[in-house]
């Protein structure tokens, strides 16, 4: 697997399915700023047409559609209609991951956590996504909510730096040394990690 962060001003996202999961899925894309991301859904609950709103295509996508798209999770999806999909997205040059479904997918989702701009993440390229969760919940612990300030006090500094002519490794040094001195590295149970 090749981890990348994508951003979304840059591709078209979408979600195909119905159901909870899905909009769990668009959920997570608009977290990660894909505000434009649509949601194709042909039998939406009422939970999923009041919160996909606007986004919400109530029916599956067309190979126009699809034509249009960069990358798109299928979820909560009939096997037969699944195929299909799958395959036309494919022939289209759309990245495509189904849900809980290996041979289906081009890429994986990564359980993650958000801290502001700070983005953590777990992979197991899709072999073990329970064990992506627990890591995940042990990051949101040890990663509170104070990280976001840290990243925005972070990047000041090294905007500063940058701005002096301090080369990378030199910044990256003053950073780790900042990380340091005042122990932000220092775990929820108030050890230093092992």
């Amino acid at each position: 697997m090749i981890p990348i962060v994508l951003d979304p001003s840059y591709c078209r996202l979408s979600v195909c399915g119905n159901g909870p999961m899905s909009l769990r899925r668009l959920r997570a894309l608009r977290e990660g700023g894909a505000d434009a991301a649509l949601l194709f859904s042909d039998d939406p609950d009422a939970a999923t047409i009041a919160e996909a709103g606007a986004a919400l295509c109530r029916r599956m996508p067309t190979g126009d559609d699809l034509a249009r798209l960069h990358a798109l999770w299928i979820v909560d999806v009939p096997d037969v209609v699944r195929a299909g999909l799958v395959a036309a997205a494919r022939a289209a040059r759309v990245l495509v991951n189904v849900e809980d479904r290996l041979p289906d997918c081009d890429f994986h989702s990564v359980a993650q956590v958000r801290r502001g701009d700070l983005l953590l993440t777990v992979s197991t390229g899709g072999q073990a996504a329970g064990l992506s969760s627990v890591l995940r919940r042990h990051l949101e612990v040890e990663f509170g909510a104070d990280w976001a300030a840290r990243l925005s006090e972070i990047a000041v500094l090294r905007e500063r730096w940058r701005a002096e002519g301090m080369s990378m490794p030199e910044t990256a040094r003053r950073i780790a040394d900042h990380v340091e001195a005042r122990g932000w590295l220092t775990t929820a149970r108030g050890r230093p990690p092992e």
